[in-house]
């Protein structure tokens, strides 16, 4: 039986007592093997985990893929589903089993992940590009597949430089998420004859006009920290610009530099125009306020975009407008999801195969669309695509060209303590 089995499920098991008493082991946790049906008998799901054990030792003789991610929310489970059906079209007999761990922007997934790489149980593949498990030996460059898969012409260099050390390659990209996306309800601004902000003293002018009218300005939630940092790096950047903000994150600017004030005073102005629920609610909830017309803006990354057309099934460009977040106009400041090879996988070419198909312009399109995100190869076809994800191409594109792409990276952590405690006070006092 192949070992990493064993160890993923007892693990998601002391997980998912210790991470969170609430979090219940779904029966999806153990149904994600996915062989090819006309392989096995009987394709019904894994509904305990003995079962997954047997059917484990079973079904040993073919290779086996496991898959660690952390999506498993809106939008990101149905484009991870997607991508593993194109995968199974095209590798028949591998058995694939979907390790996704539950928890907003990865949190809990992290913890998983970062534990089995010290205990040297990492899954085959998985979620990620940090560099450090690269430096530490604990992933194979993947120059190789690079050059057979002809990936140097068709992702950008700021991408393949970014999951590069020296001159090894570790990581394949499969998408662009844009951060600093201002979410509007088209309806509200309508009925009430307003303008969509692009700079912060009209955000606060058109917040004032809807507060006075008993609409919430900005939908926001704070259910995990994560959302806090959300918003704040948006605000500071749409302060400092491109340059200065890329210096902060690199500690070249002080904390006390009268712009990060600025910045800060802003995000504080900010949250005096959130709905009083903040606290309950999560990034799909805050966001469907938005939908469902209780607020005007959200501003949070293009994940939002696949929320709404996919499972609201709202029309972009109709029900829901966006602009860059004020103050970032011709800004894209963005996240990549990828994914590498754990070096001593047992089924070290199934996950090459993954990787394959991850790469490649179908798996992207299949994802992609549903995830919200734009594919991070440049040479896709745009008929798959919304309004929305067309236009965040072309804003790419131009943002590489005039040199103002940023890349997520953590602001000082005195600041993003800051941000944490004006998000509390706000809590303490709604």
């Amino acid at each position: 039986m192949k070992r990493s089995l064993i160890s993923l499920v007892s693990n998601t098991l002391i997980v998912s007592l210790l991470l969170s008493s609430c979090m219940n082991l779904r029966e999806k946790d153990f149904s994600a093997f996915f062989p090819d049906e006309e392989a096995m008998r009987s394709s019904e799901p894994v509904n305990n985990i003995q079962e997954a054990i047997t059917r484990s030792e079973a079904e040993s003789d073919h290779p086996q893929l496991e898959i660690f991610s952390w999506w498993t929310g809106a939008g990101e489970e149905a484009g991870l589903k997607a991508l593993i059906k194109v995968f199974k079209e095209k590798y028949p007999g591998i058995y694939v089993f979907n390790a996704a761990v539950e928890g907003g922007a990865g949190g809990n997934a992290k913890e998983v992940l970062e534990r089995r790489m010290k205990e040297g149980e990492p899954p085959d593949t998985f979620q990620g590009r940090n560099m450090l498990w690269a430096a530490e030996g604990r992933v194979e460059p993947l120059n190789d597949l690079y050059e057979e898969e002809g990936w140097y012409t068709v992702f950008p260099p700021e991408i393949i430089d970014m999951l590069s050390l020296g001159d090894d390659i570790y990581y394949v990209p499969l998408n662009i998420h844009r951060q600093n996306v201002l979410w509007y309800n088209k309806s509200i601004f309508a009925d009430n004859n307003l303008q969509v902000p692009s700079t912060f003293d009209e955000f606060f002018k058109v917040a004032d006009q809807l507060q006075r009218k008993g609409i919430t300005p900005l939908a926001f939630g704070n259910k995990e920290p994560w959302m806090v940092s959300a918003l704040y790096t948006n605000v500071m950047l749409g302060t400092l610009g491109a340059e200065d903000y890329k210096k902060l994150s690199k500690g070249e600017i002080n904390t006390d530099d009268p712009h990060v004030k600025e910045g800060m005073e802003r995000f504080a102005k900010m949250l005096t125009y959130v709905n009083a629920d903040h606290a309950e609610r999560n990034w799909q909830e805050a966001a469907k306020l938005v939908a469902e017309g209780k607020a005007a803006m959200n501003i949070m990354g293009d994940w939002v975009n696949g929320f709404f057309t996919h499972d609201l099934k709202l029309k972009d460009g109709v029900q829901f407008g966006w602009n860059a977040s004020p103050g970032t106009e011709g800004i894209f400041r963005f996240q990549l999801d990828a994914f590498g090879l754990s070096r001593g996988a047992e089924d070290r070419e199934s996950v090459r195969d993954w990787l394959r198909v991850l790469g490649s312009a179908e798996g992207q399109n299949a994802f992609n669309p549903l995830k919200g995100s734009i594919p991070a190869r440049q040479d896709v076809s745009i008929s798959n695509y919304d309004s929305y994800s067309r236009q965040a191409m072309e804003a790419f594109r131009n943002s590489a060209k005039n040199k103002e792409l940023v890349s997520d990276s953590r602001l000082p952590a005195s600041l993003e303590a800051e941000a944490f405690k004006k998000a509390k006070e706000l809590q303490s006092n709604p």
